[in-house]
Order: C-alpha cells, then sequence, then structure tokens
C-alpha cells in the first residue's frame, strides 16, 4: 500500500473501530494534463537527439543491488562519463498506423519520438492548437549497446515494405525491422551477421516517460519469471531498489517524497535488477512503454531516474530502463507496448498487473468491465459511474437493511442494558455474561450494524484504483466537471486550493446527514464527535481526489440515506399495524359517578 492507501486505511479503521467499540457496544453512563505534457521540448524533428552524447555532461549514479537475484539493497558509486563522439544528424522516417505515429531515425535505427493519436494532451479533441500526447524519447527505443559493429553512431540503410508498411533498416551484418499493430503494438525483428552477434553483456533500451502532472507517481514496473508463474515486481514495493529512486531517499533520505536534495544528489540515478523478467513496463498515471516479450530471454534491466532539477524537494521527473541479454543471438524478435494503460489492451499484451491494482486486482478487474459495459449502453463515464454507483448499491442492499434493523434493535434495548449495568457494575464477568443472554433473548447481534462496512472496504479501494487511474475517464467530462479524473478545479482563480470542489463538500455534507439518521446506541458526546470528525476528515482527505470518486461516494451516501429513510418508514407502518389501538373510556355521568 502506499501511503494515501494507508490514510485512507487509518480514517476507515477509525470509523469501524467506533462502530464496533462505540455505536454498537452498550456504553457505561459515565463514559477520529495527460502525459506530463511529454517534453513540451519534444525533439525536432529534423534532428536526433542522442542521450549517450548528453550523457558525457550528467552527473549519473549508478546503484547495484549487493544481491543481485533478490534485487535487493543497493549501493551507489559514480558512473564514469561517456566519451564525448560525433554523432551524425539525419531526418527520421515515420512509421505510424492510426493509432501510433514513431519517428524513427537512420542513427541507430532507434525510435525517437512517439505520438499517440487518439489521446489530446489537454481537454478537448485532437487539433492543431491541442496536440496529441507525444513521447519524446531522450533515451530512445530500441538502442543496442554491446553489439559488435553497431553503436550510436552507426548510420543505417532505410528501406520499406510497400505490402506490410514495416520499416528495414541495415548497417554491415545487422538488420532491424519495425512493424506496428492495430492495438499500440511495435515489433522489432533483428538478425545479426556471425560477426555482429555480442559475445557478452548486451543490452536494448525501451524509451522514456515523464511525469505528465506534479500530483502523480511515476514506475518502473516488472514481472519476474521463475518458472513457477512468476510474480510482480512494482516499484514502491519495500524491498524494491527502485523504491528510494521514486519516492525521495536517494535525495534527501526519506521515502516519503517530501524531502529536500542533498547537495550533492545526481541529477540521474540507476538501479540494476537481476533477473530475467516477462515484461518490463515504465509507467505514468495514464501511459506506458513496456517490453511486452522477445524470443531470447533476457538477465534482468537496468533503470535510470531522472529528477527535476528546479525543484526544491526530490522529483522523480523521468523514467527509462535498459534490458540486459547474456550473449549474442542470431536472430531475436521483440515486441513493445507504447500506449494507454487500458486494462483490454494490456489485458492481450499479458500485462494486466500494469494496472498496479495490487491486492485489490480480483476486484479490479471486474470493476473496469462493468464500468466500460454501462459506457457502452450510455456513453458517458459520468452515467456510467452512477448505474456502477447503483448496482453495488443493490448488491449491499440486503446487508444494509439488516444492519439497519440491527442497529434499531439495539438502540431499543439499551433502556434493559443499563440497567444490567448497574445491577453488575462490580462484577464484569457475571455483567458479559447477562448481556450476551440478552442478546440472544432479543435476538441480537451487536456486530451486524458493522458488516457492511466490512464488506464495502474492499469495493471501496478497488473504486479508489480504478477511478483514480482508469485512462477511460481521462478528459471525460458529466455536468460541470470537465475531467471526472482530476479535481473539478472550480474558479481556480478566485478559490485557494486549485479550486472549487463541490463533490466533495456534498459528501461530507451527506455523511453527516447519514450520520444522524444512523441509529446508535453508544454514547451521545462520542456519536456527536464523529457525526463531526468523520466528515470533516473525509473532506479533508478527499477534496483533491478525481472526480469520479468523489461523485461515486456521494451518491452511494445519498442512496444509503434514502434507503434508511424507506427502512424507518416501513417500520413505523409495521408498528402501527401491529400495536392495538389504546381507547380512553368515557367520561361518566354525574348519576354513574353516584353510584360509583
Amino acid at each position: 500500500m502506499n501511503k494515501t492507501e494507508k490514510l485512507i486505511s487509518l480514517i476507515l479503521g477509525l470509523g469501524l473501530v467506533w462502530c464496533l467499540f462505540f455505536a454498537s457496544r452498550p456504553q457505561p453512563e459515565t463514559a477520529e494534463q495527460a502525459e506530463a505534457e511529454t517534453s513540451e521540448a519534444a525533439a525536432e524533428t529534423n534532428a536526433v537527439e542522442t542521450t549517450e552524447a548528453a550523457a558525457g555532461a550528467k552527473a549519473e549514479a549508478v546503484m547495484t543491488a549487493a544481491e543481485p537475484a533478490a534485487t535487493n539493497a543497493a549501493a551507489t558509486v559514480a558512473a564514469e562519463p561517456a566519451p564525448a563522439r560525433e554523432i551524425p544528424v539525419l531526418p527520421p522516417v515515420v512509421l505510424e498506423n492510426d493509432a501510433l505515429r514513431l519517428e524513427i531515425s537512420p542513427v541507430g535505427a532507434v525510435v525517437t519520438k512517439a505520438t499517440l493519436k487518439a489521446f489530446a494532451q489537454n481537454l478537448g479533441e485532437v487539433s492543431e492548437d491541442n496536440p496529441a500526447v507525444t513521447m519524446a524519447f531522450d533515451v530512445p527505443l530500441g538502442r543496442l549497446t554491446g553489439v559488435p559493429g553497431v553503436d550510436e553512431a552507426t548510420v543505417f540503410a532505410v528501406s520499406t515494405n510497400e505490402e506490410t508498411k514495416a520499416l528495414s533498416f541495415v548497417a554491415g551484418g545487422v538488420t532491424r525491422t519495425y512493424s506496428l499493430d492495430a492495438n499500440y503494438g511495435l515489433k522489432l525483428e533483428e538478425t545479426f551477421a556471425e560477426g555482429c552477434r555480442a559475445t557478452g553483456a548486451n543490452g536494448l533500451s525501451l524509451g522514456l516517460v515523464r511525469r505528465s502532472k506534479d500530483n502523480e507517481t511515476l514506475a518502473v514496473d516488472s514481472w519476474k519469471a521463475d518458472g513457477k508463474g512468476g510474480e510482480v515486481v512494482h516499484h514502491d514495493d519495500d524491498d524494491s531498489v527502485l523504491k528510494p529512486l521514486l519516492t525521495g531517499a536517494v535525495g534527501g533520505g526519506c521515502s516519503c517524497g517530501a524531502a529536500k536534495v542533498r547537495p550533492d544528489a545526481p541529477e540521474f540515478s540507476r538501479a540494476e535488477i537481476a533477473g530475467a523478467q516477462d515484461w518490463i513496463a515504465l509507467k505514468n498515471r495514464f501511459f506506458v512503454t513496456a517490453l511486452v516479450k522477445s524470443s531470447q530471454g533476457n538477465a534482468g534491466f537496468t533503470a535510470e531516474v531522472g529528477r527535476k532539477m528546479d525543484s526544491e524537494l526530490y522529483v522523480a521527473d523521468s523514467v527509462s530502463a535498459t534490458v540486459s541479454f547474456s550473449d549474442g543471438v542470431e536472430a531475436r524478435t521483440t515486441e513493445f507496448f507504447i500506449g494507454p494503460k487500458k486494462q483490454a489492451l494490456l489485458w492481450d499484451k499479458g500485462m494486466k498487473d500494469v494496472m498496479e491494482f495490487g491486492w485489490w486486482r480480483w476486484l479490479c478487474y471486474p470493476v473496469v468491465k462493468l464500468l466500460n459495459l454501462f459506457h457502452a449502453v450510455i456513453p458517458n463515464y459520468g452515467v456510467a459511474i452512477i448505474l456502477l454507483t447503483v448496482l453495488v448499491r443493490l448488491v449491499f442492499w440486503p446487508l444494509t437493511r439488516k444492519s439497519t434493523e440491527g442497529m434499531k434493535k439495539m438502540q431499543e434495548i439499551q433502556p434493559l442494558l443499563k440497567e444490567l449495568q448497574a445491577k453488575f457494575k462490580d462484577n464484569p464477568q457475571r455483567l458479559q455474561q447477562e448481556t450476551f443472554a440478552l442478546y440472544r433473548e432479543k435476538k441480537v447481534n451487536p456486530l451486524s450494524s458493522c458488516l457492511p462496512m466490512l464488506v464495502q472496504i474492499p469495493v471501496f479501494f478497488a473504486l479508489y484504483k480504478v477511478l483514480g487511474a482508469s485512462v477511460e475517464l481521462r478528459h471525460a467530462s458529466f455536468l460541470w466537471i470537465a475531467d471526472l479524473a482530476e479535481p473539478e478545479g472550480l474558479f481556480a482563480s478566485w478559490f485557494p486550493f486549485g479550486g472549487l470542489n463541490i463533490l466533495p463538500i456534498l459528501m461530507a455534507a451527506t455523511m453527516y446527514l447519514q450520520s444522524k439518521l444512523t441509529p446508535t446506541a453508544g454514547d451521545a458526546s462520542q456519536q456527536r464527535m464523529m457525526q463531526i470528525v468523520m466528515p470533516l476528515m473525509m473532506l479533508w482527505m478527499f477534496y483533491n481526489f478525481a472526480a469520479a470518486l468523489s461523485l461515486y461516494w456521494t451518491l452511494s451516501q445519498v442512496m444509503s440515506i434514502v434507503q434508511m429513510w424507506m427502512i424507518r418508514r416501513q417500520s413505523e407502518q409495521k408498528r402501527k399495524v401491529f400495536e392495538p389501538e389504546i381507547i380512553d373510556p368515557p367520561t361518566p355521568t354525574r348519576q354513574q359517578r353516584r353510584h360509583q
């Protein structure tokens, strides 16, 4: 769990503790822009920027794992700058389909820029004034290292297959052929003549991904192949050598991401992850560049993290990686993915865990499918979230009803519980026995009121994961909300904290109203405190969350309030039917009083 999830868990836990120990227990009378505008200074189409030349001027730190097989703690050493080389500058050639447009330099036969045609950088449709999302690969994708006769200055001859539209690059005994598929896939087929096969360690770069917004986290994730199904290795795992590079410990000694940068902190830091990987992904909030698979088994990869140089705090600004291979081969086919973090696409590529749903993946996958199913019926993601909320509330309707009725019964037996407390105040064991006997007699379960909260915690976290990071919600509008994946931010120039966010305020108000309507059996002063504290804490926590999550939570509470009102009304009607009508006797006459 990251720190945001831990904070949510703490708040929900406080609510649960209150429910368990105060609301349901008898209390003595004396008694919490998309794709960070991927490099606005993208390389000119007539010039190819090469990282090797730039790297000569960078101060780098190399982190190598003390135990490579386990990818644990790493030691930092200074990297020797690469010698300056004169590299030819040639215009790139273009490889494109309906989804992707790639610029490939003949120098090194590497991909220097990728454009995702369907995704605008800012709100609105793709246009001349609002260009499509681009990934300017300062570290080019497909760069070879350790191959005899090929380096960053090698010029390849280019040819096009008119039938398949594939581009082939030939230099000496090396041939590299790039082709695209319809689902953001890029295939690289390579052949190496005998004199051009690596005899030792060699590498293949995966490109580079930048931050798209200041409030997001970059990630380098992979699926470690161990012959037994493998396991996902996330950047924020506690034992990951990448965690300090991406969260700030390398900059100031604190993994919370808010540390000041040390004076000697390098601009670029590296970490080596040993062991074969099935796939390797570089990602920001919505987009990913990944090695999907290769016909040649790899020996791990080296990740490089660049920090934001104009920030006093350590902020990871870019991630890149180079896959390692142990020796040369005659031919190799490698598949890459350059596109959105869309579940359907990633599932087809065998990389569903790129979504980083964590513990809640078993629930997140069906939630995404339901969301897209509703969107297919009514093409608006705001409406899809409403339909999803209604479905969730209907599923939990029987539990919520039982919980409300249980809390009502607990409220009704409070006078009897207080009598027991007074009677057995000097005998706690006898008090406990008599209390549970009363519960059995009145058919009351003191924990039933908390069951819906327990069951809905996984649902909440699943929706938090899905609604906060689904590329489907990026730039999706609903009513006054311009982007469901971001806070509302109304009147940003007038209001502090990024603008006015109405939904979190409505959410806090409905939470307060819901707690007022919920039958409780605890101490009145404690109840009043929780009725105020919990909504304020949720308002503070949710204020800058994605509007989609606030929309779901607010609507869910509104439906809960309606459900409580319906249950209360039904209970009152039943009471009127079954309670005998009490009729006052008529007033006696004077004669009747005389004979009495």
